[in-house]
């Protein structure tokens, strides 16, 4: 939820408290009106009594209209009258039902109720009383109650009038906005960026990393201004941008500053403020994102004194290099590149030159040169790396061609041609240094932990994802033994690792590993000898896997398992015993109610025979609803007993079992596959969506047609019928397990929730298609 939303639910609680306010105003002014006029009944006659009773009845006519909930109870809680909107919150209609406020208290909150009462009762108001309860439904609602007594005309108590506040979504927005701060906090607090609060000048608050840049506590900082903390010139720069949002020009901005750390250095970091402001739109605060570049400056120094090593070498170099935009203007050539193609220009002359004919206008330097130029077009429109491509020209000379795309978050921006005259390999072991260099950038930089050691397990090389992994920096691991430093459990399988590696073997393996740390991390590692280049082993690399998420993964699954199969036992073990409980007095309440009709049918009059039926019916249908929970928990995969099923079989032994009126019809329409499956379970499933279906019917002649589609993986079914049909709001209730469609006596709300148990065993799924009035179709699959 982002703070959009989280400020329309604030404005939306605001207007909610205002009218719910309103109301309890409202109230409490006609309370007083009925408080007063009682007063005034005792000292008046009949008639001002009378008009009292008027203006009660007026007055009531109030409460129940209002849109808050409303209602009256008795002293001992009954519920004696109450508005719609009550009625909708609380879920009961005191038309059909009576109930006491007292039976809603959640358990949690009945001590704290009783002594509300209480408090009622002595004082005769009750004001913000706020509780959970448990409306009809079973759902938890938390509300805001004011109350007061009502009292006979001789100041007797005789009732009590509320108005009830629902506050349950107001109670979870403050959930969730003192989450959110939470949060925000954690944050804050645990961002790599420093943070700083400002008003102006001066500063509110910094988060540890801020601290920790330049060597202040907090409590310090509160008391020094940022221009103390800054360079002056840096500072008047920024100060000109604070005034520019002050004006309102701008809402934000990012320069580059130098701050003074405690210990009298220097960074250099980059600052970007964003200003606050309030609902007037003056500017409250500033927040600023400092982050130390420091290192970053100094790496493009560097990289900049490499960029130009690396023109002077290439300069130099004595192999041919073309470097290109991605428009193919040249950025850079060297004096070898135009030797080797006979060009009469310098390299400086020829930057920014436009190379998308070149390779025509070269083409005759070449044996084959239509080879040549469509060559080139395969490989800049594939855009991947080409190495040591072989180029025999017309002079006799050969050149080995590389090329290399070159790609900066993932966008192409160019790509070098390097041409070497292998003729003669004069520059061999030069351009096995240069390959070396290219690829080892790559290793570097991999996500994956990459770690040499030699035969003696003393570590050579990492690189940044292992010491990453690790926690331990490039110089604490290199020259140590890894078996020592890394603090593996079960140090044994590196040492015979190592031994494999010496006979030539690769393979992956798990390990146990503490970090730095000490924190416990399981890693997958690939690991495969070294060789010299005289192909003798000389140490193993390893690649390193971080897997601890998946492992916790993978415990809890297996926790998980065990819990629900214990939990699954119990409940069919419960289901069982409770069916065999239940069962016994269903058979002897059955029992009675025979040898009471056999014993008085010719006493009883229709209404007392009917009773007495209406009893054995209700009877049967509990009878069902046991048998139908005891299938219900029997149905897992641990149960199925897998035999070959002819399923046109099953189906017409259905049609010999269930009843089917005369008029219903039973129809086939494509042979029925013969499945591998558990013959109960199957028979269950058929007989539950038949039976349903037959059922449905209210037409004069009805169908219910059986079809299957063949479908690649799956065979997908349709039972349909020319029945009642199921309205759109049951299409998802009734697989619900005691969810059922009207008032059906013969439903016992599990016969759906049984399919679909059976369906999900064969990895299937169900669905419906229905029209109220034009009949039903159930689609569902079974995997092959």
């Amino acid at each position: 939820m982002d703070n959009r939303e989280v400020e329309l639910l604030k404005k939306a609680l605001e207007r909610q408290k205002k009218a719910r306010l309103q109301a309890e105003k409202i109230l409490e002014e006609k309370s007083q009106e009925l408080y007063s006029l009682s007063r005034q009944l005792k000292e008046t006659n009949e008639r001002l009594e009378n008009l009292l009773s008027e203006k009660t009845s007026e007055l009531e006519g109030v409460f129940i209209n209002i849109v808050d909930p409303y209602l009256v109870m008795d002293i001992e809680g009954n519920v004696i009258r109450m508005n719609a909107a009550a009625s909708q919150l609380l879920g009961y209609d005191l038309a059909y039902e009576k109930f006491n406020l007292q039976q809603l208290v959640h358990p949690e909150y009945i001590e704290y109720t009783k002594e509300s009462f209480q408090q009622l009762y002595k004082v005769g108001t009750l004001k913000n009383y706020r509780a959970k309860i448990l409306v009809k439904d079973k759902s938890v609602r938390f509300v805001q109650v004011n109350s007061s007594l009502i009292y006979d005309k001789d100041r007797n108590p005789i009732a009590a009038q509320g108005i009830i506040r629902d506050i349950t979504k107001e109670n979870e927005v403050e959930a969730l906005l003192s989450e959110q701060k939470k949060q925000l906090d954690i944050i804050v607090q645990n961002s790599p960026l420093g943070i700083v609060l400002t008003v102006g000048s001066t500063i509110i608050k910094v988060n540890k990393a801020f601290s920790d840049l330049i060597g202040y506590t907090n409590s310090e900082l509160k008391n020094l201004s940022v221009k103390e903390i800054s360079e002056p010139e840096d500072y008047k720069v920024s100060k000109e941008y604070q005034s520019a949002m002050e004006r309102g020009e701008i809402d934000d901005f990012s320069i580059v500053k130098r701050y003074f750390t405690k210990e009298g250095t220097t960074i250099l970091a980059k600052t970007s403020v964003s200003a606050v402001k309030d609902p007037s739109g003056t500017i409250a605060y500033e927040v600023a994102i400092v982050e130390d570049i420091t290192k970053e400056k100094e790496a493009e120094e560097q990289i900049k004194a490499s960029e130009n090593r690396l023109a002077t070498l290439i300069t130099n170099l004595h192999i041919g290099v073309l470097l290109e935009n991605e428009n193919r203007a040249i950025s850079l050539t060297n004096q070898q590149f135009c030797d080797i193609f006979q060009i009469p220009a310098t390299p400086d002359q020829l930057k920014g030159a436009d190379c998308s004919n070149a390779a025509e206008e070269n083409k005759h330097h070449f044996k084959d040169p239509k080879g040549f130029v469509q060559r080139i077009i395969t490989i800049l429109r594939d855009q991947k790396v080409v190495l040591s491509d072989e180029l025999e020209m017309k002079d006799g000379r050969i050149l080995e061609r590389d090329y290399i795309p070159i790609f900066s978050d993932g966008i192409y921006k160019g790509h070098l041609w390097t041409y070497n005259d292998v003729t003669i390999r004069k520059n061999y072991k030069q351009n096995l240094e240069i390959q070396k260099e290219k690829y080892w950038s790559i290793i570097a930089n991999m996500n994956l932990g990459l770690i040499e050691v030699d035969n003696q397990d003393v570590i050579q090389l990492v690189n940044q994802s292992f010491c990453t992994m690790s926690g331990y920096k490039e110089k604490e691991l290199l020259g140590k033994k890894a078996v020592e430093i890394l603090k593996v459990q079960g140090e044994n399988i590196i040492l015979e690792k190592g031994k494999e590696r010496l006979k030539g073997k690769s393979d992956s393996y798990e390990i146990q590993v503490k970090t730095k740390k000490n924190e416990l991390r399981y890693w997958l590692i690939s690991g495969a000898p070294r060789y010299d280049e005289g192909g003798v082993v000389v140490g193993s690399i390893g690649i390193h896997l971080d897997i601890t998420a998946l492992k916790k993964l993978e415990l809890q699954k297996e926790l998980l398992l065990k819990e629900l199969e214990a939990s699954n036992l119990g409940l069919q073990e419960y289901a069982h015993i409770v069916s065999h409980d239940l069962k016994s007095p269903l058979r002897s309440i059955s029992a009675l109610a025979t040898w009471l009709h056999d014993d008085n049918k010719d006493v009883l009059d229709e209404t007392g025979l009917f009773n007495l039926q209406m009893m054995q019916e209700k009877v049967e249908g509990m009878d069902k609803l046991i048998d139908g929970i005891l299938k219900y928990s029997s149905i897992k995969s641990e149960t199925l007993e897998e035999s070959v099923v002819d399923l046109n079989q099953v189906v017409n032994e259905i049609r010999e079992i269930i009843f089917i009126p005369g008029h219903v019809s039973i129809v086939i329409m494509n042979p029925l596959p013969i499945l591998q499956a558990d013959a109960t379970k199957m028979h269950q499933l058929f007989q539950n969506l038949i039976s349903n279906a037959v059922i449905s019917i209210d037409k004069e002649e009805g169908i219910v047609a059986i079809d299957v589609q063949d479908k690649k993986d799956y065979w997908e079914f349709s039972i349909k019928d020319n029945g009642t049909g199921i309205p759109e709001e049951y299409h998802e209730k009734i697989f619900q397990i005691f969810q059922s469609i009207g008032t059906k006596e013969r439903s016992t709300g599990i016969g759906l929730n049984i399919v679909k148990k059976i369906i999900d065993l064969y990895q299937g799924e169900i669905w419906l298609d229905s029209k109220v009035g034009e009949g039903t179709t159930f689609y569902f699959t079974l995997k092959k």
